[in-house]
């Protein structure tokens, strides 16, 4: 096959870079544009020292990435990928939104929690959801993909296999998530000015954080019925990272054997799901730089509480890493394709 020519929208971005960084190294796919709308007409290497004299592209327009690539990455605030995924439909070119912009299947739900509309229901209606450890066989081959992000990878991920299993009960699920700071963004707040994270530990946003819907949309999913779950995040004074710990009641007769070989089996020869040994705690730590998503599993035997523990990268596995895995996806490549990268020991 060719070799695929990703650009990248929003470049500059923690996102945008982060998929510049895969893209530089995937076998089978070239960065053939970039753009910022901060930063036009500079070079991303001025933007961030650490790709200087390797990655010296110039960032362009919007109009030169479309024209010059086959696949489009949108690493966009929400609202403005809309009309930029309907240029790259009508060009023929598929078009991977790290926005929320696309995740939530209901107009209804994504006004009350983004204040914004569908500008053409019928696009949206042509994409998918991408989380492929989940919903692989929907991914292959499709120009439209919401990427999803990373809390919301983290959540599913952790739960799915004892969902799916029947060992869990559908209702009173807590997700207690934490996340590095790169989470928000990389223009400067107050919440993310050094003096004030630095520290400090935090809950943030508590019960009406957007990504409970998106969370909520794809356990319902899963589960075949409507599900609600109570969604409390917090911001570690850390770069990177997700940990996202959800507690859930068992269902009589569920023990940690059962609810194990659940996961071992849902996960089995899933490359970037790692199970880790019984007793191991996961460790946003060991997963750096990676697409992995590290997984413990839990009981309470007093309470009859499930604990299922994930850790993700927030910029790979909850961003960009996930975007290459779909484009890879999309494209008919090897899914692992640029991105079997070693954690970093310590």
């Amino acid at each position: 096959m060719n070799t695929v020519k990703a650009g990248v929208v929003g470049a500059t971005g923690y996102a945008g870079a982060e998929l510049c960084r895969l893209l530089l190294g995937h076998p089978q796919a070239e960065l053939s544009a970039i753009s910022s709308v901060g930063f036009q007409g500079q070079p991303l290497s001025a933007v961030y020292p650490a790709y200087y004299n390797i990655c010296d592209m110039i960032c362009e327009s919007q109009e030169d990435v479309v024209e010059k690539s086959d696949v489009i990455f949108a690493a966009l605030p929400h609202g403005l990928s809309q009309e930029l995924a309907a240029q790259c439909m009508a060009a023929g070119k598929a078009f991977i939104d790290l926005g929320a912009d696309f995740r939530l299947e209901s107009e209804e739900v994504y006004q009350e929690w983004y204040g914004g509309a569908f500008t053409d229901p019928a696009l949206h209606k042509q994409a998918v959801y991408g989380l492929p450890e989940l919903f692989r066989e929907e991914i292959r081959g499709k120009k439209l993909i919401a990427n999803p992000g990373c809390y919301t990878t983290a959540v599913p991920l952790a739960l799915v296999p004892a969902l799916e299993a029947g060992l869990i009960e559908t209702e009173g699920i807590v997700a207690d998530c934490k996340s590095g700071v790169t989470g928000a963004g990389r223009k400067p707040t107050q919440g993310s000015h050094y003096p004030e994270l630095n520290e400090g530990f935090t809950a943030y946003k508590v019960a009406c954080h957007r990504h409970t819907p998106e969370m909520e949309q794809t356990l319902s999913r899963i589960a075949g019925k409507e599900m609600r779950l109570t969604f409390v995040p917090h911001l570690l004074p850390i770069n990177r990272g997700i940990l996202a710990t959800c507690y859930v009641r068992m269902k009589p007769g569920a023990t940690l054997e059962k609810l194990r070989a659940a996961y071992e089996s849902r996960y089995a020869g899933e490359y970037f799901i790692r199970l880790l040994p019984q007793g191991q705690a996961a460790n946003v730590k060991n997963v750096r730089g990676t697409n992995f998503c590290d997984l413990s599993l839990f009981v309470d035997a007093r309470t009859g509480t499930f604990a299922a523990i994930s850790a993700i990268d927030n910029m790979v596995k909850g961003a960009a890493g996930q975007a290459v895995q779909n484009m890879n996806l999309a494209f008919g490549l090897e899914e692992t394709a640029g991105l079997k990268l070693v954690p970093m020991a310590f």
